[in-house]
């Protein structure tokens, strides 16, 4: 089969990673990049530090409004179909790419297959919410990667083409994990992160807390403000946050006028196998990622989820208490993480949950290669 796969951002390209070499050994696959993340502390390290291979078309549409740069680019992915003639179209995930390559193939009448199909937060006001559904209901294959998303798509009335073929990043962790567990790593991870404010960090095991923001919904004046008081609350000289941030995350900081203390570090993106380690060697992990609360989960590192509520329900559920979905409750924040990582044992309990870690392959890349026929 001629598969067209539409990727655009950060996450996609990691799942892409792990879904492309299984796709390439059955099928012929040509890879489109939206250039929904276009910079290279986004997008560039997972395009070789993955192995991914380079996009056969990049479309480079960049930033702008929702409703604009969905338009964009459904315009140029539609191009881009008409000019390939594949068989499907491939989308991964809740993104405007998802959306746009969604509609493109269904405005052209050829099949959609969605990876991550049927997740739900159950939450309209989240466009990604938005996206995911649509997706859904456009799409032939649908790719689930939990039960509980199963159950949500059959209670949309999908029940046709749906496929349970678990996460295609737990495939990807599975592999990365032996280059990461042993501490040494670190070194070469602080020298390589860009400080954007605070002092380089010298990181040990268990002596920092690792943290990420990039959902819309915490980039609004009132979000920014409570989660900026949650880290400020948490971080300590023995124990800083380190703080890995999107770059529209920090432009509605700067706007706004919000600065962090010291004892947070602001860093830029973080390729996928530092956040690997960043995660695995800390004292627990802060985000509002749904990647980030998988690999966390597969980590079994503690971590608090800056969200009101998370289609990964399985990850929370799963966790015997290690996630806990805080939101942006202060107090909450502060009483869980001193209960799932207190600071005075954190390079002990992180030494050994690092020399313990194990991550079993799903399966999900040959399996969804395997269904696509």
């Amino acid at each position: 089969m001629r598969i067209l796969s539409v990727v655009g951002t950060r996450p996609q390209l990691i799942k892409a990673a792990a879904l492309s070499p299984a796709l390439r050994e059955s099928h012929e696959e040509i890879l489109v990049d939206t250039g929904q993340h276009y910079d290279d502390a986004l997008a560039g390290d997972h395009l070789s530090g993955l192995g991914l291979a380079p996009p056969e078309h990049r479309l480079g549409i960049g930033s702008a409004p929702a409703p604009e740069q969905t338009a964009r680019m459904l315009m140029a992915v539609a191009d881009v179909v008409s000019a390939e003639h594949p068989d499907a179209v491939l989308v991964y995930g809740d993104t405007n790419s998802t959306l746009a390559g969604a509609l493109a193939a269904a405005k052209l009448d050829l099949p959609v297959a969605h990876v991550e199909a049927g997740l739900r937060s159950h939450d309209r006001s989240m466009p990604e919410e938005m996206n995911r559904v649509l997706a859904d209901h456009l799409s032939r294959w649908l790719f689930a990667p939990t039960p509980t998303a199963v159950e949500n798509l059959r209670a949309e009335g999908i029940r046709a083409g749906v496929h349970l073929v678990g996460d295609v990043m737990q495939d990807l962790a599975s592999r990365i994990l032996g280059d990461v567990r042993d501490a040494v790593v670190l070194g070469e991870v602080g020298r390589s992160l860009e400080v954007a404010s605070g002092p380089r960090p010298n990181l040990q095991p268990g002596a920092f807390l690792y943290a990420t923001v990039h959902r819309a919904e915490n980039r609004q004046l009132t979000a920014l403000r409570a989660w900026v008081d949650i880290l400020s609350a948490v971080a300590d000289e023995r124990r800083p946050v380190i703080l890995a941030l999107h770059p529209g995350t920090r432009a509605a900081l700067d706007a706004a006028g919000i600065s962090l203390p010291p004892d947070v570090v602001v860093v830029g993106p973080v390729g996928y196998r530092a956040g690997l380690a960043l995660q695995l060697h800390s004292a627990a992990v802060i985000t509002d990622s749904g990647g980030i609360q998988r690999e966390a989960a597969w980590l079994r590192v503690p971590c608090l989820v800056l969200r009101s509520n998370t289609e990964w329900v399985e990850a929370v559920a799963g966790s015997d208490g290690r996630m806990v979905v805080v939101g942006r409750d202060r107090e909450l924040a502060i009483r869980e993480l001193a209960r799932l990582a207190p600071i005075d044992d954190g390079g002990a309990a992180a030494r050994t949950r690092a020399s313990q870690a194990a991550i079993e392959p799903a399966g999900a890349a040959a399996a969804i290669a395997a269904a696509l026929g």
